[in-house]
């Protein structure tokens, strides 16, 4: 038996084992509203994949990863997207020195994408959805850092490449169940003149190719598994529903960092002088403006909508960068689970592990507990398990 087929059907049959035919990882608590069409999934976004960097497959990294895992399922969590991005997973290697070639884009490494199915096969083993997302796509990241040598939403190119992505990863997981799998297109797209500046302007994608791309990458998705679950990410960086997808069938995501005066306090991608960055204060006035639930409750408010109009709605991203006061950090953050849950939409804390998140987040306010060698924030484990 080959290395990979040997991989995915142990990993694989082992959370198909153990979910069992009453378990139904789609069902929704009873909460007195419309049904979201997306499940509640809450759990954690992890990063082995999110740098540009070349993949090699650290074992010692995986055992950590499956450990966490363990941890998610043990709390009462269901929900893993792993951002990708899709340097780390092909052949080009940026340590050659010079920028990478349109053609090389589409050109896999099996030792990495055995890899990435490690993981999923992993985190499907503790019973855990996992949503496979682009971060960095052909043409297309909101971050700099990695020069792309075409546009997504421009050239036709890039597109096609984009779809060869889709169409690899739908291929190589046709056999796994919706229950544990979907595909999340891309994140948070925009449009930037200039990709490789960070701070550059951006502007929503044009609906009309948004819809074209999102069109494309469904279509050979379901090529290979017809009820495949996709999901788009809000337009203008995960903020704006986009309505032009509403007639597909395609899930939504949002994201849970507004306002950014509270969530990225003194983050370096965000301010080019983090010393310009205003203190934080939940609820109370930032930089001459307002913010409250009230606030928050009228910016969730075109998802909810979202929601009853059918489509399902799930938030991918949220959480709080580690220099907002902790205090600041969960009663925010407890709002903005509040209003989420009593939609039934779900989220995604980024990340598990790291500066936003819910273990070694770094945080110099938070007598943090011991966990087996690791430092974790319990009042952020409490206020998760809550919803």
């Amino acid at each position: 038996m080959k290395r990979r087929e040997f991989i995915k059907k142990t990993a694989i049959g082992t959370g198909m084992i153990s979910l069992g035919s009453s378990s139904d990882v789609f069902s929704l608590p009873s909460y007195q509203n419309k049904k979201n069409n997306l499940p509640r999934w809450r759990g954690f976004n992890i990063l082995d994949f999110f740098s540009p960097n070349r993949y090699n497959g650290d074992t010692k990294r995986f055992s950590a990863t499956e450990q966490d895992f363990k941890w998610m399922a043990d709390w009462g969590f269901d929900f893993v997207r792993i951002p990708m991005a899709y340097p780390s997973y092909i052949n080009y290697d940026p340590s050659i020195g010079r920028n990478i070639y349109p053609e090389e884009t589409v050109d896999f490494r099996e030792e990495a994408i055995e890899s990435i199915e490690k993981i999923v096969y992993a985190a499907n083993k503790y019973n855990l959805h996992v949503s496979l997302n682009l971060h960095r796509a052909p043409g297309f990241c909101i971050n700099a850092g990695f020069y792309e040598p075409f546009n997504l939403w421009k050239d036709e190119e890039a597109q096609q490449a984009f779809y060869q992505h889709w169409d690899m990863w739908a291929k190589r997981f046709k056999n796994v169940s919706p229950e544990l799998l979907s595909f999340d297109l891309v994140n948070e797209p925009c449009f930037k003149e200039d990709m490789n500046d960070q701070f550059a302007p951006s502007t929503p994608i044009p609906g009309d190719i948004y819809r074209k791309v999102a069109k494309g990458c469904l279509d050979v998705i379901h090529r290979h598994k017809a009820d495949r679950l996709v999901i788009a990410d809000g337009n203008h960086g995960g903020s704006l529903v986009i309505p032009e997808l509403v007639d597909l069938p395609i899930g939504q995501s949002c994201r849970g960092y507004y306002p950014h005066y509270v969530s990225h306090y003194r983050a370096s991608w965000v301010w080019k002088n983090p010393d310009d960055a205003p203190m934080p204060v939940w609820p109370g006035v930032i930089d001459g403006k307002k913010f409250d639930r009230q606030v928050l409750e009228e910016f969730y408010k075109p998802w909810i909508d979202l929601v009853n109009q059918g489509v399902g709605v799930h938030c991918g991203e949220c959480g709080c960068y580690n220099k907002t006061p902790h205090d600041v950090f969960l009663a925010w953050f407890d709002d903005q689970l509040d209003i989420l849950t009593s939609h039934n939409i779900g989220w995604g804390l980024w990340n598990f592990r790291g500066d936003f998140g819910l273990i070694d987040s770094g945080r110099k306010d938070v007598n943090y507990e011991d966990w087996y060698g690791h430092k974790l924030d319990r009042k952020l484990l409490t206020l998760l398990k809550k919803y």
